[in-house]
């Protein structure tokens, strides 16, 4: 909960108590308690905005004015004071069982449905961002009945920023009536459990200059899973700038949970019935397709940006991939085909697409990380669609040959690598663990990983901790 949210619950409650248990209550003291708790309310309304989770604390704010007006009926004295009249202790306990039920709710809705927060990122950078909305004109869009589509993408980079940089800081989602949507679809759930995600603010400052700390920063492309968006790893996205890097996130539209477009264009989730393992690894080929055309427009900026921001500060020599799901795929397929990633980590995402690592290994730098739970389901699952222990588990068998590292998550689930287990205290209960502590182990070792393989420098982590740990195992040939 936030400040004013907290000052307005827990005066409301107090309040309430009072006019349940106070002997003598003056009509001034109902008048005053009401005034106070409406201004709580105001300031909480200005500052933070008001969200429906906290209706019932609002409703509480109406009740010493209620009870005012009662007060005024002709059975009110003139002094404006109320003879206590003799309750029934039976009548007494329901309402006092009554009024603890409806401050549980008051309390409970908005602390599972919470406005949550990101921690401040650790590096020495500012984090600056800007969006573009690129088409690639080569590519029809596939996804769409329209013959005349073509591919259009939603595209976010974030970037060290300059240390006096001041401006707009960024909204975690800009549309939150198209993400509502998008996460209903994508959980199952009512859309309006997710509204109080539209007043979740970021740390990134937008269209902020650039910093002059460093003459270039290496590039890292990020992709998200199936129904993610590339905002959804914003914790570690982040961090990960802080430190030195520009992350630029593709939303691989109509897979994405929204792709919102300038001109107010919303492209939804389109959800398709589970596929065959054949249909996934010919999906992946778009989106691989996607981060190539991407990889090509960030050349183009890194050459010659109309803004100059980017104008020779992008170190197109060293650049890396990560993503997440279905985007660790496309990660892992990047690194084996395209010459410009030159280090790649795949966060708990099956290792579909068109080729297989080969037997000697990638020739390239690669960090596999997994989830416990994911693991063991690869190992066990052979209902559904796809039968992971015999179609999906051997893509697995060469994974840390040639030097690679596999890092296994303990207590860990698919989801425990994005955002979405923020969203809501029942999300982070089911993943098991602490997802604080969790977020932070994989933005230290992502960042271990590229700053060895990017920024050549010496490990600090992975290589010290190869072998089995109380939170993760790291898997080395």
């Amino acid at each position: 909960m936030r400040l004013f949210e907290i000052v307005l619950v827990v005066f409301n409650i107090l309040l309430m108590g009072w006019i349940i248990f106070a002997k003598n209550k003056t009509q001034r003291g109902l008048c005053i308690g009401f005034m106070i708790s409406a201004i709580i309310m105001l300031v909480h309304g200005i500052i933070e905005g008001m969200r429906w989770p906290m209706i019932p604390a609002y409703v509480l704010t109406a009740v010493p004015l209620i009870f005012f007006i009662i007060r005024l009926g002709p059975k009110s004295h003139k002094a404006g004071v109320q003879t206590p009249r003799k309750k029934s202790t039976a009548k007494l306990i329901v309402v006092i069982l009554l009024t603890v039920i409806y401050s549980a709710v008051a309390v409970a809705l908005p602390l599972v449905l919470p406005v949550f927060t990101f921690e401040k990122p650790r590096g020495p950078y500012k984090v600056g961002t800007v969006t573009y909305d690129w088409k690639d004109n080569s590519r029809d869009e596939v996804l769409t009945p329209d013959p005349n589509d073509k591919r259009e993408l939603m595209v976010q980079a974030w970037y060290p920023a300059d240390a006096k940089a001041k401006g707009k800081i960024g909204a975690y989602h800009s549309n939150i009536k198209a993400f509502s949507e998008g996460y209903s679809k994508m959980f199952h759930v009512p859309k309006m459990l997710f509204t109080s995600i539209g007043y979740v603010k970021t740390h990134a400052i937008e269209n902020a200059a650039i910093s002059d700390a460093e003459p270039s920063y290496p590039v890292l492309l990020f992709s998200h899973g199936l129904t993610g968006n590339k905002m959804q790893n914003t914790y570690q996205v982040e961090q990960l700038v802080s430190h030195g890097y520009i992350v630029v996130g593709i939303d691989h539209t109509y897979s994405s949970t929204a792709s919102v477009f300038p001109d107010g264009r919303v492209a939804p989730l389109i959800q398709e019935e589970s596929k065959s393992i054949t249909d996934l690894d010919h999906a992946n080929e778009q989106w691989v397709e996607d981060a190539k055309f991407v990889l090509n427009q960030v050349e183009r900026l890194a050459a010659n940006d109309p803004d100059q921001r980017f104008t020779g500060r992008m170190d197109m020599n060293h650049v890396g991939m990560f993503g997440h799901s279905f985007g660790g795929a496309t990660s892992v397929q990047m690194l084996m085909t395209d010459s410009r990633i030159k280090a790649g980590l795949n966060m708990d995402g099956i290792l579909y697409g068109q080729r297989r690592i080969p037997e000697e290994g990638l020739s390239k730098p690669f960090l596999m990380m997994s989830a416990d739970s994911t693991v063991e389901y690869i190992h066990t699952s052979t209902d559904g669609p796809i039968d992971m222990k015999k179609e999906v588990l051997p893509r697995f068998d060469n994974i840390t040959k040639g030097g690679n590292y596999w890092m296994i998550l303990n207590k860990t689930r698919h989801g425990s690598f994005t955002d979405f287990v923020l969203f809501t205290p029942v999300f982070q209960w089911m993943q098991g663990s602490d997802i604080r502590e969790t977020h932070d182990l994989i933005s230290d070792y992502s960042q271990d990983f590229f700053d060895h393989y990017l920024k050549k420098k010496p490990f600090r982590l992975i290589e010290q901790n190869i072998g089995e740990h109380p939170d993760f195992t790291i898997l080395h040939d």
